[in-house]
Formats: structure tokens, sequence, C-alpha cells
């Protein structure tokens, strides 16, 4: 069971289940992992959304996964920002879990209903395939494909911030390395790239520093360009093989479908969304995945605050009983 709203169009979608082809499919982030939902993309209501919610049997929570304190976060951030001065890297994304358990029950409609109304910018979902029930809603796009005109989308996201601060050089060097990675894959695939002027782009609490790219490929050359910008430097960092097996070596907790990617085939288009903020839902816990681009200027207090702060995209918006 899966419901989906995508960017800026309040009509809910599911999938009939009818069809053998895969509609709408979550990568995880080592591309180890995939969960498909099969069948025609089909409008639906919110009392079908209701009604299957209502019936929605979660798991209980037996990963046995504890809270990294603050305590350890500063404490393993300092050691990764050696590492990142040590080889000079753009940047690297260091994440944790939030692990929430303080409820006894959570209304999986109204939660999601308002994460769809204060993200109305992004794609916004909640599944459950018996053994995996997550909830998410994130704005940045990995690609967008058009079938007819063979246009290929996708944007360099980075920097993040409090919708009332300025912009610092922290996050500004943080994002060019970011539109420089997308723009050197887009040219093995095209002559002709297309750059917009790095603007904001608000997402609820916070915003980030954007940059939009279009050219036109192939329709042969999709996967392995995507294959090519995942994961981008916005969950992985720079360079990327490097920042992978530093991310396994110092994160406390596999990522699973966190900074993996979600494809949304349409009879139009093929869309690809990058999947950040997001949770692992459970019938008596609630796992918040959040992270942050870290460079040689980052200050490992200021960093905890901000994963604190993009916690509360899922956090803010759960309707809980005690």
């Amino acid at each position: 069971m899966i419901y989906f709203k995508l960017p800026y169009n309040e009509q809910l979608y599911s999938t009939d289940q009818n069809q053998n082809i895969e509609s709408v499919s979550f990568y995880s982030f080592d591309n180890q992992q995939q969960i498909n939902f099969t069948g025609s993309i089909l409008e639906t209501s919110e009392q079908n959304l209701q009604i299957d919610l209502m019936n929605m049997d979660l798991l209980k929570d037996e990963s046995h996964f504890s809270v990294e304190t603050k305590n350890e976060y500063v404490s393993t951030l300092h050691h990764v920002i050696e590492v990142i001065k040590e080889n000079n890297l753009p940047k690297l994304v260091y994440s944790r879990r939030k692990i929430f358990k303080d409820f006894n029950k959570i209304d999986l409609k109204e939660s999601f209903n308002n994460v769809c109304s204060t993200y109305p910018n992004a794609f916004r979902y909640i599944f459950n395939d018996g053994q995996n029930a997550w909830m998410g809603a994130f704005s940045e796009v990995l690609g967008k494909f058009n079938k007819s005109t063979h246009e290929f989308e996708t944007m360099a996201l980075a920097g993040t911030l409090p919708v009332s601060e300025e912009w610092s050089e922290k996050e500004i060097e943080e994002q060019k390395p970011v539109t420089t990675y997308i723009q050197d894959i887009l040219k093995n695939y095209s002559d002709t790239v297309q750059q917009s002027e790095t603007y904001d782009h608000v997402s609820g609490n916070i915003k980030h520093l954007r940059t939009d790219f279009k050219t036109n490929i192939e329709p042969e050359m999709l996967d392995r360009l995507i294959q090519d910008l995942h994961p981008t430097p916005a969950v992985c960092g720079i360079p990327k093989d490097f920042c992978k097996e530093n991310i396994q070596r110092y994160e406390k907790y596999p990522r699973e479908l966190y900074a993996g990617y979600i494809k949304v085939e349409t009879q139009e288009s093929i869309l690809y969304f990058v999947n950040l903020r997001c949770a692992r839902l459970y019938k008596d816990s609630v796992h918040v995945f959040v992270g942050g681009g870290i460079t040689a200027q980052s200050t490992p207090e200021k960093e905890w605050i901000e994963t604190e702060l993009k916690s509360e995209a899922i956090l803010k918006n759960l309707v809980i009983s005690n």
C-alpha cells in the first residue's frame, strides 16, 4: 500500500496493484534494497487513505538501535572534520537517526496530511509493504525525464539554514562543488546544458541554495545517468566513493532508504526524488533520519542544531496520543 502527492499537486495518488509493472520504486542509499509498488498510478480519495491507514498494521521495533547522544555526535563529527581537512574534501555528509518513542499511538492519516500541508513543493508519501513502513517529504529532484521531448532536468541543492538567517561563506562554499559535480556529469551526456542562477529554495522552516539544470538525453542513457548522479553530494559528499567509505566507517546506523531515491513512472514522464526528510514507522517508535553537509569550516555543535531542526520536518507533524 502506498499513497503519495507530487510537488505542487494536492491530488492524492496510489497504485492499482493489478498490472505487472513497477510504477513507484524506492532505492536504498547503497542500492542494495529496492521496494516496488506495481500497477498503474491512479487518483484516489481521502476516504481510501483513511481506511487503509486505520487498518495499517505496523511492526514492533526490534532493531535494538540506541539513540546517539549529542556528545557522541559531536565527538564523531570532530573525527569526520579531521578526515575532511586531511584529504582536502569539499564536503562529506554525516547523518544520524533520531528515535522517538514517547507515544501510545500515532494518527497516521492526520500526520500524513500535516506533512502534505507543510511541504506543498515536495514529493510526499506514506507506504507499508508489510515489512517496511515509511513516511517522508522532500523536494530535491534527482531527475525528471520527459518521454516525449527527451528533456532531462535536475538540480544542485546544498546548504541549510533557518529561513530567517543570512547565508554565510560555509553554506555558499558547500553548494559550489555540488553545482560543479552535476555540471561535469551532465556534460558526459550532452553538449548543451542550461544552468540557472543560484537561488533560495524554501522547505518548511529551513532553506537551501539551489541551482537548476536542463539538457536533452537519449532514453537509453537515463538509467546510467541516474546511477552517475546518485548518491549526489547533497547526501554523500565529494569525491563520492571516498565519502561513501567514510560514511560507512563513522555513521552509527545503516541509512536504509534514507538518502536513497524514489522513482515514479507515469505515461508522460519518469520522476526521481531524493528521499531525505523521512522516517521509518514502527508500532512503538519512529526513526527519523537527518544529516548535514560537513565541511572544513563546520562547527559540530551547530551541525547538531541543524539536524534537530531537520528532524522537525517529520516530528512536528506527527499527531500522537501519549
